[in-house]
C-alpha cells in the first residue's frame, strides 16, 4: 500500500489545515510562506480534495469510489460524500474517544480490537450504519493504549463525542444512533469543490 512519508505537520501546513483534525495536540512554530500568485479554481478544487483525503487517510483510488458511490446516492453529493468518510469504522473509534488520532484508530482496526455487532472487524473502511454497536474486544480492554494511569479512557483529552454516537468510556463501546447530517461533522472541507473537481 502506497504511504505517504512527508511529516504531518508539514502536509498540515502546506493544505492550510489544524493539525488538531486530526487529533494532534500540537502547534508547528514554522510560518507557510506562500507565493502571491493567485490560485487556480482548479488549484483550490484539488486541495479540497487533498484536505478531505489526508484528514480521513485515504487514498485516490478508495475516495474516487467514494465519490462514485455519493453520487448514486439520493440527496447532495457533496453532503454524501463526507458521510460516507465519516462513518468509516476507523473514523467512528476515533469519534468515541478509543484512539488519540485517526491513524491511531486505524491501526486499532487493523490489529482486530474492534467489534461491530459483536462480529470482529478488521476493515478500517467498513462502513457503519445506524443502530450499530461498536466496541473494543475485552481481551484488550485492559491494554494501557485504552488505559491512563489513573484508569480513566487515555484518549479522552476534551473531545467531545459527537450527537450522531454514544459512546460508554468505562465500557470501551460506543453505539450509532444515527447518520451524520453536513452540519455536525466538523471538517474544514468545502465539499463542493470535490464534487466540481469530478463532475468537470
Amino acid at each position: 500500500m502506497a504511504v505517504n512519508r512527508t511529516p504531518v505537520l508539514k502536509r498540515c501546513r502546506s493544505l492550510g489545515l489544524e493539525p488538531t483534525y486530526l487529533g494532534i495536540d500540537k502547534k508547528s512554530n514554522r510560518e507557510l510562506k506562500r507565493s502571491s500568485r493567485k490560485v487556480s479554481e482548479y488549484g483550490v478544487q484539488l486541495r479540497e480534495k487533498q484536505k478531505a483525503k489526508f484528514i480521513y487517510g485515504v487514498l485516490e483510488k478508495p475516495f474516487r469510489n467514494y465519490y462514485e458511490k455519493a453520487d448514486r446516492m439520493e440527496g447532495m453529493t457533496g453532503e454524501n460524500l463526507m458521510r460516507l468518510l465519516e462513518m468509516r469504522l476507523d473514523n467512528v473509534i476515533f469519534r468515541l474517544g478509543f484512539a488519540r488520532t485517526r491513524r491511531e484508530a486505524r491501526q486499532i482496526v487493523d490489529h482486530r480490537h474492534v467489534l461491530v455487532n459483536g462480529k470482529l472487524v478488521n476493515i478500517p473502511s467498513y462502513q457503519v450504519k445506524a443502530g450499530d454497536k461498536v466496541e473494543i474486544k475485552e481481551s484488550k480492554k485492559s491494554s494501557p493504549r485504552y488505559r491512563a494511569e489513573n484508569g480513566i479512557l487515555a484518549a479522552t483529552s476534551g473531545r467531545a463525542v459527537p450527537d450522531w454516537l454514544e459512546a460508554d468510556p468505562e465500557k470501551l463501546e460506543g453505539t450509532v444512533k444515527d447518520a451524520p447530517t453536513r452540519e455536525v461533522i466538523d471538517v474544514p472541507v468545502d465539499e463542493m469543490r470535490i464534487v466540481e473537481l469530478y463532475s468537470k
